[in-house]
């Protein structure tokens, strides 16, 4: 069940002079309202996937402003819609995390680009490069300079951030060229405030709707046009926005006192190299540093009069620059070279070639600059006792636990339908042998982790089913793709089923049909069943391979362990040469326990019986072997001593995060393990008759007690 934004809402229809207070993604919402934004689409995906959550469900204030809000299939759906830009004065943004969205849409855009535009075009992408990320760490800022985009990189300030918003879409007009602005995890969840305005309604909307453009053929991304649009980029395009960036100062000069080096950085770093440079006491607490900073609010193009104005005069320059290749350092090198001017440039020749700037990083990385330029009105022997300060301050807190922590890779949910298929196909393989896994992108993925250590490959969401097609026919045992249900919709039906049906591939597909794109937040997907205030869905997977022509097709309940073993095992074995599809049917858990916490709640205030199933584990019966863990993996089930004081070994344990799903015991029973997992029901608002009975039990079990 999606998250509901109702005070989010609220935020969006602040006019002008109230104040905004919220996250960074946020401000970028309400500052595509008050640009007068005509249509939004995009893509779920954590962390940008807040501005059309919050859109999407403020369709009230869509409707009353005109604006076209679509959530859309995949990350191309979405870069289609600013087609819409093209041929009319209509200001469009789309969205989806970056940079494996950016790839998806990379066809749209390219053409997008060639074209050009008339109303400003904003593309808001999701960057990562930190440990965490849940995507690879290529970089937005290679596909913007490849295509002739516009790319921001905004100081993390909810000011700055809505200024380039405004900006952007001014920038799109000038220039006739499409803008990116990428927000990292630190930009998008940044808390803030900023002076709001009136939000404007565009002038051409779904209220005031207009007639069709006029035919003009060199709008077309189409030969002999295109030979025409790429010379405009570079002779017309590129000059009009560095002359736009220039006049309107979207990069920011910070002045300092030891004139003799500098710092040019990424807008999005700049918070963190801030707080840095106030621990080394090279900054005050206000922000005001004494080392001249040039923030690059917009990373390309860049502005070669900005570039050398900065540096000259310097000895030296160090360039902040997150990701790898370092495209920004290159092109500044240039600049300089150009313009026949020695300032020596470091970048990441001192810093990390790629990932995360994180504090320690960037500090560490400081420091070596000033070590190498040792600039006149820097205190290099303050900055080097503020190091070792840290230094010994991080010593002494790791020193403080007593024990260095387990690792925590990320895994299932308590309870989550998927993990119940890969403890069927972990008893598959003791069976049969090895077999060929190809995974995917989603939360199946966990299972590429212990205790289950499945999967071979994942090259892309909904790709897993394409992805085996060139391994499959050389394996001894058919190979196996997980998909989930949202990866199905947003490629797998194209590139895996289709191409599978087309060349008669053997294989096995198990799609995950929990009802939401979960790992990106819940969102509904075209077979949800339940989407509030939206009419039914058609879209049913199992009808839709079915008129496709998959014959061989099997739905399962996916905590039935021996079914699914059963059904996998008849999917390896099957005469059958072609797709074999089995639908693994269980609704997100997280989403489940959602929805009945708000249920049982109404039932307990209207005085309902509510039985709540838990299960656990009898300490006299478990053997203390510990396979029901390694088979099942879920997290309410644990160790604890054991209770015989005979047995040193700990016995298996439920703990109280049980959320009644059964998997335990349903694998026990597949897998032919002890007998001790029991059952119990907890009765709330419990009816007189009930609590005879449950008396009379008592009485009961007390006479054999005694």
């Amino acid at each position: 069940m999606e998250r509901l934004f109702i005070k989010e809402i609220e935020l969006l229809k602040l006019g002008k002079n109230q104040v905004f207070r919220g996250e960074g993604i946020l401000a970028v919402t309400k500052a595509l309202l008050q640009s007068g934004v005509a249509y939004v689409g995009g893509y779920q995906g954590a962390p940008v996937s807040h501005l059309l959550d919050v859109l999407t469900q403020a369709k009230d204030l869509m409707d009353d402003l005109g604006v076209n809000v679509e959530a859309n299939s995949n990350e191309a759906s979405a870069a289609a819609m600013l087609a819409a830009s093209i041929n009319y004065p209509l200001r469009g943004a789309v969205t989806w995390k970056s940079i494996v969205g950016t790839n998806v849409a990379s066809d749209a855009l390219s053409n997008l680009a060639s074209a050009g535009v008339k109303g400003g075009a904003l593309i808001i992408v999701g960057e990562d490069y930190g440990e965490g990320a849940s995507v690879i760490q290529e970089r937005t800022h290679a596909f913007a300079m490849k295509s002739t985009i516009w790319l921001m990189d905004p100081r993390p300030d909810l000011d700055s951030i809505v200024r380039c918003v405004e900006h952007g879409f001014a920038l799109s007009e000038a220039s006739n060229s499409p803008v990116m602005l990428e927000l990292r995890i630190r930009a998008c969840h940044v808390q803030g405030e900023f002076v709001a305005k009136d939000n404007i309604a565009p002038a051409m909307s779904t209220i005031n709707k207009a007639d069709p453009a006029s035919f003009l053929y060199d709008r077309l991304a189409h030969p002999p046009a295109t030979f025409a649009q790429e010379k405009k980029k570079v002779d017309e395009r590129l000059p009009t926005a560095q002359k736009y960036i220039q006049e309107h100062r979207l990069n920011e000069h910070f002045g300092g006192v030891a004139k003799s080096v500098g710092i040019i950085l990424q807008g999005g770093i700049y918070n963190t190299l801030i707080t840095r440079l106030e621990r080394l006491g090279l900054a005050d607490i206000y922000g005001i540093s004494q080392i001249p900073l040039l923030v690059l609010n917009v990373v390309h193009p860049l502005v070669p009069d900005e570039i050398t104005g900065f540096c000259a005069g310097k000895d030296a320059v160090l360039v902040l620059e997150e990701g790898n290749p370092e495209f920004i350092e290159h092109q500044i090198n240039t600049i300089l070279r150009r313009a026949d001017m020695q300032t020596r440039i470091y970048g990441k020749d001192i810093m990390p070639m790629a990932g995360d700037y994180t504090a320690d990083v960037m500090m560490k990385g400081l420091l070596a600059f000033l070590d190498e330029t040792e600039p006149k009105f820097v205190n290099l022997e303050v900055a080097r006792d503020r190091m070792a300060e840290h230094l010994s301050v991080k010593e002494t807190a790791s020193h403080a636990l007593s024990e260095t922590l387990p690792p925590r890779p990320p895994g299932f949910c308590t309870g989550c339908p998927e993990r119940p298929v890969f403890a069927a196909i972990k008893l598959l393989k003791e069976e049969i042998g090895d077999i060929h896994i190809s995974s995917d992108i989603g939360c199946h993925s966990f299972a590429t982790y212990a205790p289950f250590s499945l999967g071979n490959s994942i090259l892309g969401y909904g790709m897993s089913l394409a992805a085996s097609a060139g391994v499959g026919p050389m394996q001894k045992n058919r190979t196996i793709a997980i998909m989930g249900d949202g990866g199905f919709w947003h490629n797998g039906l194209q590139t895996g089923v289709l191409s599978a049906l087309f060349n008669h591939g053997d294989r096995i597909l198990v799609i995950m049909q929990n009802g939401y794109s979960s790992a990106t937040g819940q969102q509904y997907i075209p077979s949800t069943h339940v989407r509030p205030g939206a009419p039914p869905q058609t879209a049913e997977i199992e009808r839709t391979l079915k008129a496709l022509g998959v014959t061989w097709l099997r739905t399962v309940r996916t905590y039935s362990v021996s079914k699914m073993v059963d059904t996998l095992r008849d999917a390896m074995s099957s005469e059958h040469d072609g797709l074999k599809v089995i639908i693994a049917d269980g609704e997100c858990m997280l989403a489940r326990q959602r929805r009945l916490k708000a249920e049982i709640g109404h039932k307990l205030q209207r005085k309902e019986t509510v039985i709540t199933p838990r299960f656990g584990i009898d300490d006299e019966i478990c053997t203390g072997d510990h396979s029901c863990i390694r088979l099942s993996g879920c997290p309410s089930l644990t160790l604890k001593p054991s209770s015989d004081p005979l047995r040193t070994d700990p016995v298996a344990h439920v703990n109280h995060d049980c959320v009644g799903c059964g998997l335990c015991g349903e694998v026990s029973h597949a897998a032919q393990l002890c007998p001790s997992f029991y059952q119990i029901e907890r009765t709330q608002n419990a009816t007189f008759a009930e609590r005879a009975v449950a008396g009379f039990r008592r009485r009961v079990i007390s006479l054999f007690g005694s």
